[in-house]
């Protein structure tokens, strides 16, 4: 790398920042009549891609840590969308189901945030190839940490 690739405006980290930043005030905005955060949404997309998860589960496909997860978990059943209880079977797991209420606002949940894309002036290709290339990203970090 050369001296100016290391000016602020130059940094991958920065602008992915600042994309995650974006990202937050999008989906704060797309979500707000449902009262459901970026972070309580990604929870909510996992459950509904497979419900019944162990808190475990839950934290290793989200890439989150009990402490972060289970206050998001804490406010999500409070408000109705999901419920936390000790599998029978194993009292030492904490299982994560959708109530019926939670399960059946994903279609309108989805339907307003594939609105609010269709509303935007977000590329889908441009955002295809760069999920794709973040993807990629993150397991080369992801090795180069390990």
């Amino acid at each position: 790398m050369e001296p100016n690739d290391m000016n602020l405006a130059n940094q991958l980290c920065f602008s992915v920042y600042n994309a995650t930043r974006m990202f937050n005030k999008f989906y704060q905005t797309a979500l707000k009549t449902f009262d459901l955060t970026y972070p309580q949404y990604i929870v909510m997309l996992s459950l509904w891609e497979q419900d019944n998860q162990t808190l475990n589960q839950l934290g290793k496909q989200l890439n989150l840590e009990s402490n972060t997860l289970t206050p998001l978990l804490k406010r999500l059943e409070t408000a109705g969308w999901l419920t936390r209880h000790r599998d029978p079977a194993d009292k030492r797991q904490l299982v994560v189901s959708l109530t019926v209420d939670g399960a059946a606002k994903r279609d309108c949940v989805l339907a307003a945030v594939t609105d609010a894309i269709k509303g935007s002036h977000i590329d889908i290709e441009k955002y295809r190839e760069a999920l794709k290339i973040n993807n990629e990203l993150i397991s080369e970090l992801t090795d180069s940490i390990e």
